[in-house]
């Protein structure tokens, strides 16, 4: 059986340029998900495709490649991992992929409109949790904690997903937080949590749970958190299209919902 093989933006699709992934608020079209090879016939399924996916999806994408391959053998799938504003892009440049899976709605319209994808299904949902430092040096204790002065907090860059749904907990907290870095996406924005170098970010719940005891996570009131939604589709310019249709009806099986479910996802 072939390994699995992920790799991060800056490594796998470096000669590319090809970046990351964030989160956003809409949905893109809902699927109820199909089974693991939908109506793709099971001789198709076969060869090697790349899945560019959100950052946030990173250990629950991780899993359902090593069940796509393991149902498949001899497939190969690889999975390259950051914010979604910048993975649209490079779809939209003409980066060689096969599957893009996004945080954001906004983010998988503009690779739809660009005709690089069509009929986007969106498979998960996620909203927003406060990261500290299992100390909790800061003393946070809720989201208004984070307009005090003094407090460090990192958020994600305003363009991506993650950046994005954070300025709306803001916007319906009423509160104005001003970071001490921006970050790429929203793993980066968790380094900085796990590596004490900030009292806070703001990240999904689903990034809280992947840290375990490295971080200590701050519940946001439903009342004033965000969603996002997480739409996935094949790509049109894929030079693998059933394998890569198949691992998408894998991603809206029961069996994907499962694992997304676990790592804290909410189903659409």
């Amino acid at each position: 059986m072939r390994r699995l093989v992920v790799t991060t933006l800056a490594v796998a699709l470096t000669g590319l340029g090809l970046a990351g992934c964030g989160s956003d608020d809409s949905g893109s079209g809902s699927g109820s998900g199909a089974g693991p090879s939908g109506s793709t016939a099971e001789t198709d399924v076969t060869g090697e495709i790349t899945v560019l996916a959100a950052a946030s999806l990173t250990e629950s994408f991780t899993t359902l490649g090593k069940q796509f391959e393991a149902a498949h053998p001899g497939v190969k799938v690889t999975l390259s991992f950051g914010a979604s504003s910048a993975l649209a892009t490079q779809v939209t440049s003409g980066a060689p992929a096969d599957v893009f899976a996004s945080a954001s709605a906004k983010n998988m319209d503009a690779v739809v409109a660009a005709k690089a994808a069509s009929d986007p299904k969106t498979f998960a949902e996620n909203v927003m949790e406060i990261a500290v430092p299992p100390a909790n040096p800061g003393k946070i204790t809720g989201v208004n904690d984070l307009a005090r002065p003094g407090v460090k907090t990192a958020l994600c860059q305003a363009q991506v997903p993650c950046g994005a749904t954070a300025a709306k907990v803001f916007t319906n907290a009423k509160l104005t937080v001003t970071p001490v870095t921006l970050e790429p996406d929203v793993k980066s924005v968790l380094s900085k949590v796990t590596l004490g170098e900030v009292d806070a970010g703001v990240v999904y719940v689903t990034d809280v749970l992947a840290a375990g005891d490295k971080v200590k996570g701050i519940e946001i009131p439903a009342d004033v958190n965000a969603s996002t939604s997480y739409p996935i589709a094949s790509l049109t310019a894929s030079r693998n299209a059933a394998t890569a249709a198949a691992f998408v009806d894998y991603v809206l099986s029961a069996e994907g919902a499962k694992v997304l479910t676990a790592a804290g996802f909410r189903q659409p």
